[in-house]
């Protein structure tokens, strides 16, 4: 019998009922009603229940609904006009500006490609187990790859590797950038921006999802979203259909490309960001978007990590949960001379959140940052040793270090070839991206 992961009912109640106990809806009675029908709360980390679990499947898509009915009480807009309004800081919208640098165009991929293929082999390992073979193989603090090379069995066997990523992103076989949801994802914003302009719209993004992205490599929000397409729903409501993962971290990965073609324009890039996101997320997942493609923007013409993180506050509503959460990681990083107090309070703080959330991954991305300072080494280690989504936030830091340095050190490039599931770009060269990049933002 086949249990596909993230969209059958029985298994998506536990994560609505995790989603409401964060957006601040009541919603115990519902709750006390799912444990009594024998429901389960949200697993920490699988996304499919055992197959005994479909006898559950009519009480959960009934209680689905009704959970859907319940309103957050936090001022937490999802439309863009309202987003806007609650965000004093707004950047002003600058339009298209001249090119920046090649360099920096081409850092950004260089950088997202290096951070994204680190955090792979160590994905769903916890923090303490990522420390744990980084030490036993001499690779603390994270200053390389990691290997199998001298990592003792009893580690192996407590910590395994990610299942998917071994065979093709530890030291001793990486050969180019392996295949990747965080490279599928800019690779489809430039397939966007190529077919139909920078006037897209999330219809466009839906529609070349269905042409070109396999749904076997869509997971969490973007799985939901993907079924709710096939079974004739539009945009928005394919984000908030059954989707208790909207406010996690699918969009926020999706978004660095909008900030790469809006060179020192946040507000155009969150705006790019948003027409995307909102066919997966809402709220903070949104946030979360357009937050990383401001960050992006800025990193095309900025000279500081500050500079760059306070480009993608301005487009997040100040009083958001997201804004919070990063606010205090940029205060710790900037305290804490060693990086794993900070992850400490980070851990305390957003220890409760599943691992792939937007909101607790979005403070590690900032507070890496800022505590990095630019040092490209220290913040993709930073990123993936936090312990959270570590190919994602990886991603994330790589891309805009990379940028802000212009190029990545050299023991982080590897063969120029990228991997991936989409139509025409398997094997395509990073430089061969990064000029294309360059010609959806020329004036």
């Amino acid at each position: 019998m086949i249990r596909l992961t993230w969209v059958q009912p029985e298994d998506l109640v536990g994560h609505e009922l995790r989603q409401a106990a964060e957006d601040g809806r009541d919603v115990a009675d519902v709750a006390a009603r799912w444990h009594a029908a024998g429901g389960h709360d949200a697993p920490p980390r699988a996304g499919a229940s055992p197959p005994d679990a479909l006898g559950l499947r009519g009480p959960a898509e009934e209680l689905l609904d009704e959970l859907a009915s319940r309103e957050s009480p936090l001022d937490e807009p999802s439309g863009l006009e309202e987003i806007v309004s609650l965000c004093p800081a707004w950047p002003a919208d600058r339009g298209r500006t001249g090119l920046p640098d090649h360099a920096r165009v081409l850092g950004a991929w260089l950088g997202r490609a290096a951070g994204c293929v680190l955090g792979k082999p160590v994905e769903k390992i916890p923090r303490e187990g990522i420390r744990a073979i980084a030490e036993a193989t001499g690779n603390w603090p994270i200053r390389g790859w990691f290997t199998a090379a001298g990592l003792p069995s009893e580690i192996n066997e407590r910590w395994p590797w990610n299942r998917r990523s071994a065979v093709n992103s530890l030291a001793e076989n990486i050969d180019g950038v392996p295949e990747d949801d965080d490279l599928n994802y800019p690779l489809l914003a430039l397939s966007v921006l190529e077919r139909h302009g920078r006037d897209f719209t999330t219809d466009d993004v839906a529609k070349l999802w269905l042409d070109e992205l396999p749904a076997g490599r869509t997971f969490t929000a973007e799985r939901v979203a993907y079924r709710n397409l096939l079974a004739g729903l539009e945009p928005p409501e394919t984000a908030t259909h059954r989707n208790p993962f909207r406010e996690w971290i699918g969009a926020l990965i999706r978004t660095d490309l909008y900030g790469w073609v809006n060179p020192g324009d946040p507000a155009r890039a969150a705006e790019y960001a948003w027409r995307d996101a909102r066919l997966t997320h809402t709220a903070n997942g949104l946030y979360g978007a357009m937050f990383v493609a401001a960050m992006c923007a800025q990193s095309m013409v900025a000279t500081s990590v500050r500079e760059v993180v306070e480009a993608g506050l301005s487009v997040v509503p100040p009083g958001s949960r997201l804004a919070h959460a990063v606010r205090l990681a940029v205060e710790d990083a900037a305290r804490f001379a060693d990086f794993e107090q900070v992850v400490d309070r980070l851990h305390e703080r957003h220890g409760h959140l599943h691992w792939v959330h937007t909101i607790n991954n979005a403070a590690l991305v900032a507070a890496t940052l800022v505590h990095g300072d630019g040092d490209f080494t220290a913040s993709i280690a930073g990123a993936v040793a936090g312990g959270w989504d570590t190919d994602s936030a990886g991603a994330t830091v790589g891309s805009i270090v990379g940028a802000l340095n212009g190029g990545v050190p050299g023991q982080w490039r590897t063969r120029d070839s990228l991997a991936s599931s989409l139509t025409g770009f398997d094997g395509i060269a990073l430089s061969e991206l990064a000029r294309r990049a360059e010609r959806m933002m020329v004036p």
